[in-house]
């Protein structure tokens, strides 16, 4: 499964970006989809998951109530809505998914090439 990133800009602080995910095959449809980012100097983290058939999510402390995740099967597309943003959102932000791929953030095999997310003040 290749995945593309895109959406990823500069914004101001209290502003919103919606980060879409591009898969390459349909089998993209059977598993669990996340976003997970890196700052500079800081280790990848989880940001969100959705289950295969968008029933079940789950979301970083750090973000829940500020982003939405979503998908769209049937065009093989998974989404990032982030509103609110804060300085501390600025980072690389990635898709992932896999056969193994958990609500928790584990077990993802599969990567997109990562598309930057900057706030500013």
């Amino acid at each position: 499964v290749q995945l593309q990133a895109s959406g990823g800009g500069a914004v101001q602080a209290g502003g919103s970006l919606v980060l879409s995910c591009a898969a390459s095959r349909s089998i993209f449809s059977r598993y669990i989809v996340g976003w997970f980012r890196q700052a500079p100097g800081k280790e990848r983290e989880f940001v969100a998951a959705i289950t295969w058939g968008g029933a079940s999510t789950s979301y970083a402390d750090s973000v829940r109530g500020r982003f939405a995740i979503s998908r769209d099967n049937a065009k093989r597309m998974l989404y990032l809505e982030m509103n609110s943003l804060k300085v501390e959102d600025t980072a690389v932000y990635y898709c992932a998914t896999g056969p193994r791929s958990t609500l928790r953030g584990s077990g993802y095999d599969y990567w997109g090439q990562g598309t930057q997310v900057t706030v500013s003040s």
